[in-house]
C-alpha cells in the first residue's frame, strides 16, 4: 500500500512537474524573440525599410509576448443578440439627435465631396457614428504591439500578420512615428476604422498636406470614407430598401441576399411595406429578402446599396443598424427603439454546433467560428429543407433538437412510426 501511494505522489509531480508540461519564462521569450527576428527579416524583405522597422520596434517593450492583447481574440460563449436587440444598442436616442446635427453641418461643408462620389452624406454621419461614435471612440491599443502579438501563434496568425504588414507601410510611406498608429485591438484605425489594408486600398489626402491623416483630420477621414464606398459600387440615389410584410403562403426558399428578383416581382408575390402600402422602391432594382432573425422575426427587402454596406462590414445586423441611423439623421420622425419579439435566443455555441454538424453531413466547407452569416444561414436552410421546416435559414429549437438527436443510420428520414399491436 506504502509503495503504491509513494508510485502515485512520483507520478502526480511528474505530471504537474512545470520542468515537463510548462515552458519555462525564459525559454518562452527566447522563443518570442527568435520569431519577432525572423518576422522583422520578412517585413525588410517584403520592402519595408529598415528604418521604419527599427521605428516601430525601438522600445524593449517588445522583449515578450503579452497574454492581454490575445485574450481580445478568444472566443467565449455569449447570447447572440437578436437583429432588434443589435440595432437598438447601436441606434439609440441620443445617437439619432447626435446623428441629425452632424447631417446639417456636415452637409454644408461637404456637400461637393458628396456629389463627387455619390455617397449621400446621411450614410457618411451613419458610418461615422456606429463605428467611432462620431469620433470618441476611435481606440487607444498600439497598433505594433497589438498586431506584432496577434500575428504570433494565433488562430488569425496569417490575417493579423498581412494588417501589420500595411501598417508598417503606411509609416514607411509617410514617415509617421509608431505613436500615431493607434486603434482598435484588432487593428482598425481612425474616425472610420479603417483596417490598415482598406487604408491602403482607399485612403484620401483630401486637405492635399502630404498624408491621408484619418486619425485627427477629419476632412482625410470624412473623404476617404467616401471614395471606398463610392469604389465598392454605391449608386446614387437609390434607397437601401425597406421593412415588409410577407404574404402568409411564403416561399422561404426565396430568401436571401443573392437571390435576386426586381422589385415588381416581389409586388406581384404578394410582398408590401411594414405599413402594409404598396413598396416604395425603383420597380426594376435588384432586391433581395433577408430574414435576421427568422420567420418569426422582421422581413426586408435590400437593394444593392445595402449590399455594398455589407462588404464594409458582413454582418446583416451591422448593415441594417447604419441604414436606419441613416434615415434618421435626415428625418425628423420621432425615435422609437424596436420592440423586440420573443425569439428563441441563439449562444455563439449554438451557431458553432450548427455549423459542425452541417460541414460533417453536408461538407459545406463553413468556417467554424460561432457567427451566424449569410453562409451558415444558407447551410441551414438546407439542413431545413431535409428536414421538411420552414427553410428561413435560422436555426431554432426544433433545429438544434434534431442535431442532438441526430443518428447517422437514420440520416434525415423521418422517425420509424410505432408497429401496430399484433392481434391475440
Amino acid at each position: 500500500m506504502f509503495k503504491r501511494l509513494l508510485f502515485i505522489i512520483f507520478l502526480a509531480n511528474f505530471i504537474i512537474s512545470p520542468a515537463w508540461a510548462v515552458k519555462s519564462v525564459q525559454e518562452q521569450r527566447k522563443e518570442w524573440n527568435t520569431w519577432l527576428n525572423g518576422l522583422k527579416k520578412e517585413m525588410r524583405a517584403k520592402g519595408i525599410s529598415q528604418k521604419t522597422i527599427n521605428r516601430a520596434y525601438k522600445s524593449d517593450y517588445f522583449h515578450e509576448v503579452k497574454p492581454a492583447v490575445l485574450k481580445h481574440d478568444k472566443k467565449q460563449a455569449e447570447f447572440v443578440l437578436t437583429s432588434d436587440a443589435y440595432i437598438n444598442k447601436l441606434v439609440n436616442k441620443d445617437k439619432v439627435i447626435k446623428a441629425r446635427q452632424h447631417y446639417k453641418t456636415l452637409t454644408k461643408k461637404y456637400q461637393k465631396l458628396s456629389q463627387k462620389t455619390g455617397v449621400p452624406i446621411n450614410y457618411l454621419v451613419s458610418f461615422w457614428g456606429v463605428e467611432t461614435h462620431f469620433g470618441y471612440n476611435k481606440g487607444k491599443h498600439h497598433l505594433i504591439d497589438g498586431l506584432t502579438n496577434l500575428s504570433y501563434k494565433n488562430r488569425r496568425s496569417k490575417f493579423f500578420k498581412q494588417e501589420l504588414y500595411n501598417v508598417l507601410k503606411i509609416m514607411d510611406k509617410y514617415d509617421l512615428s509608431g505613436e500615431k498608429m493607434k486603434g482598435s485591438w484588432a487593428g482598425a484605425m481612425g474616425h472610420f476604422q479603417f483596417m490598415p489594408s482598406t487604408y491602403n486600398a482607399y485612403a484620401v489626402d483630401y486637405d492635399g498636406d502630404g498624408v491621408a491623416d484619418i486619425w485627427d483630420n477629419f476632412g482625410d477621414a470624412i473623404a476617404s470614407a467616401a471614395n471606398y464606398l463610392s469604389k465598392l459600387g454605391w449608386k446614387p440615389n437609390e434607397p437601401w430598401g425597406q421593412e415588409v410584410l410577407l404574404p402568409w403562403n411564403f416561399d422561404y426558399d426565396l430568401v436571401g441576399l443573392k437571390k435576386y428578383k426586381t422589385v415588381d416581382e416581389w409586388k406581384k408575390l404578394g410582398v408590401v411595406g411594414a405599413d402594409g402600402k404598396a413598396l416604395n422602391l425603383p420597380k426594376d432594382a435588384a432586391a433581395g429578402i433577408i430574414l435576421p432573425d427568422g420567420r418569426r422575426g422582421r422581413a426586408y427587402i435590400t437593394l444593392s446599396n445595402f449590399r455594398r454596406i455589407m462588404i464594409w462590414n458582413r454582418s446583416i445586423n451591422y448593415a441594417l443598424a447604419v441604414v436606419k441611423l441613416a434615415d434618421y439623421a435626415q428625418n425628423t420622425k420621432k425615435f422609437v427603439p424596436l420592440v423586440e419579439k420573443s425569439n428563441y435566443k441563439l449562444t455563439d455555441e449554438d451557431i458553432l454546433k450548427v455549423q459542425h454538424f452541417a460541414n460533417k453531413t453536408m461538407e459545406s466547407g463553413l468556417k467554424e467560428d460561432g457567427r451566424y452569416g449569410p453562409k451558415t444561414a444558407e447551410a441551414v436552410r438546407k439542413l431545413q429543407k431535409r428536414w421538411h421546416l420552414p427553410q428561413d435559414g435560422m436555426p431554432d429549437y426544433t433545429l438544434l433538437h434534431k442535431i442532438n438527436n441526430y443518428k447517422s443510420r437514420a440520416g434525415f428520414m423521418a422517425p420509424p412510426q410505432p408497429k401496430k399491436p399484433k392481434k391475440a
